[in-house]
């Protein structure tokens, strides 16, 4: 099978090669998943309290800290919110807290970005690549192009059903949506690409940490 863009692209550009970035098998897991802001910066908040993961997620299980739904829902919510976290070093915790709202959601963004190495390409590989070359919208023909293009490069993402392959760019919209990288829907399906400015102190940190990739990421630089 051919390598996909994103990790051609990371073996040949020797900065990218020394990112902290751990690229992961292929998985439709975002399906099951949202952007979790909120649950996010209650769990950072904890942390920085001096609370354990192993405490936080005592805490769910008695007190349903997030106000999930259901049990099944909470430990979800645990898992792949504490998951997140873990990508990143815990000295982003400080910075996060004392960010305005848009930087904290650019490190969740992050965080989900390097927890889901599928999310990662496509962000990568569509949404950057359109605001290098000056495009502000994303089309439902490019997420369809993205998951062809995968499909002919990686035999776990060939096997994924067409349904699944709607319900993922659906929830990657909606990520980067909630995110603040996309407007809302237009009446032909269309979103607006909305380039951020990066906080100077979240630049640098992700600079400090070897994640100079995600800046070109989120910003669209080559």
């Amino acid at each position: 099978m051919v390598e996909s863009k994103a990790a051609n692209t990371l073996k040949q550009n020797p900065e990218m090669e020394r990112t902290k970035m751990k690229r992961k098998p292929y998985s439709a897991g975002a399906v099951k998943f949202l952007f979790w802001f909120m649950e996010f910066r209650k769990t950072v908040q904890l942390l920085s309290e001096s609370k354990s993961f192993a405490d936080i997620k005592k805490l769910n299980e008695e007190t349903n800290i997030y106000g999930a739904p259901t049990k099944l829902r909470a430990r979800q919510i645990y898992s792949t919110v504490t998951a997140r976290i873990k990508t990143l070093d815990e000295s982003f915790y400080p910075i996060f807290l004392s960010s305005d709202l848009a930087t904290q959601k650019l490190f969740v963004l992050t965080a989900a970005l390097l927890h889901d190495t599928l999310f990662f390409d496509f962000v990568y590989e569509v949404v950057r690549e359109k605001m290098i070359l000056g495009s502000d919208e994303l089309t439902d023909a490019d997420i369809r192009i993205f998951f062809k293009n995968k499909q002919e490069q990686s035999e776990k993402v060939a096997s994924f059903q067409d349904y699944t392959l709607r319900r993922l760019g659906s929830c990657y919209k909606t990520q980067l949506y909630e995110a603040g990288l996309l407007e809302s829907n237009r009446t032909n399906g269309t979103r607006k690409i909305l380039k951020p400015i990066l906080d100077i102190a979240f630049e640098h940190w992700l600079y400090d940490h070897d994640l100079g990739i995600m800046v070109k990421t989120l910003t669209g630089v080559r």
